[in-house]
């Protein structure tokens, strides 16, 4: 059997003070046994002082083969509800605007969304160096401390070595938790060690992106062999039938977040969903959306969905430079452009048609807007 338990909870029972006094008394009776020899065992003394002594011995066994987690005092914000997948913003001049993504944090605290993630695909992971992931992170964790969305920061990379270092400055800056996206174009068992290579970095609660053939068993056999992973981020196929099946076989063990720009949120809530991850520009109207069904109030939840769903059809046509332009009329970017990357796929242009629409959209919403 395997034993896990929190670095938090083996304080409140006192089982590190304790640990420690039992290894020493431990250490005094052995040196007693070892002088008296184990011979002197039949007397009636001298054998609870050896049974103290395996006692003792058997039980530090078991803890120190406990995997304890020394998570962050950040750890304790919840991991629930609409989590905004963050864009991510550079300036005119193409590099990436450190100040306007810590002001992208405080709108998200504004518009009242429970979580901020950030670099994912709608943060144009691929196009960011290292230097300015390792910036963006340290910078989103420090202003992110004081405010009350978890952070989760986004580890993703070529390779596992990479991943594995990006983990472990987050968990270094402060953060919640960590997600990735598995390895592109492996088989499953690369998944499978990439995940647990990851899980092993450090105790961060890890929330596993499934896109493409992550299969329900695949992300099963994950659940039972990391015990940080029990998050997922559904986006394989129909998430509402593939989420379904992973609520029923893990015994609603695995927390499930949807993705698809939360289209189908009202659904996914009725079936026991844990949150999801939108797009940061709007996440005010996802946030509401999600406060008032849990609130009970099924109907109006339903009316500011539609809502919701209005502004989707112009980011649909126009990609992630529509949700930075939201952002910038907003308030929130000073500039909206995105980086190109070679191969990638194209997306049309946001034309001047193109950002009336998403100001008239806007115009409409001003009502419903928190933040």
């Amino acid at each position: 059997m395997r034993f896990i338990i929190t670095y938090d909870r083996l304080s409140n029972f006192g089982a590190r003070k304790w640990l420690s006094f039992a290894s020493e008394r431990t250490s005094q009776a052995e040196t007693r046994i070892r002088a008296n020899g184990m011979k002197k065992t039949t007397d009636e003394s001298s054998r609870r002082e050896f049974l103290r002594w395996v006692s003792a011995r058997a039980l530090i066994s078991v803890l120190t083969d406990v995997r304890i987690f020394a998570a962050p005092a950040s750890s304790s914000k919840s991991l629930l509800g609409i989590f905004s997948i963050a864009q991510t913003p550079f300036n005119e001049s193409g590099s990436l605007d450190l100040d306007a993504l810590v002001e992208e944090v405080r709108f998200n605290e504004r518009a009242r969304a429970h979580g901020f993630v950030w670099p994912q695909n709608a943060g144009e992971w691929k196009s960011l160096t290292e230097r300015e992931r390792f910036d963006g992170a340290e910078a989103i964790a420090s202003v992110g401390k004081a405010l009350r969305p978890a952070v989760v920061i986004g580890v993703q990379a070529a390779n596992v070595e990479t991943a594995v270092r990006y983990a472990k400055h987050a968990q270094r800056v402060g953060a919640d938790a960590v997600i990735t996206l598995p390895p592109e174009d492996g088989p499953p068992n690369d998944a499978l060690d990439y995940y647990k290579q990851l899980g092993m970095a450090t105790d961060l609660p890890l929330i596993v992106q499934a896109v493409g053939d992550l299969s329900v068993d695949l992300i099963l056999q994950l659940y039972k062999a990391i015990p940080t992973m029990r998050y997922i981020k559904d986006e394989v196929g129909n998430s509402l039938m593939h989420a379904a099946q992973l609520l029923e076989k893990s015994s609603n063990q695995i927390k499930v977040f949807s993705g698809n720009h939360g289209r189908t949120l009202i659904d996914e809530m009725r079936q026991g969903f844990s949150g999801s991850m939108p797009a940061a520009s709007f996440a005010d109207l996802y946030a509401a959306t999600w406060d008032l069904w849990q609130a009970g109030h099924h109907q109006e939840a339903m009316e500011m969905h539609g809502k919701t769903l209005l502004i989707l059809t112009e980011v649909d046509v126009y990609g992630f430079e529509s949700l930075k332009y939201i952002l910038y009329l907003r308030g929130v970017f000073k500039a909206y452009g995105v980086r190109r990357l070679a191969g990638a796929a194209t997306v049309s242009s946001l034309s001047e048609e193109g950002k009336r629409g998403i100001r008239d959209a806007l115009d409409y919403l001003k009502p419903y807007l928190r933040a």
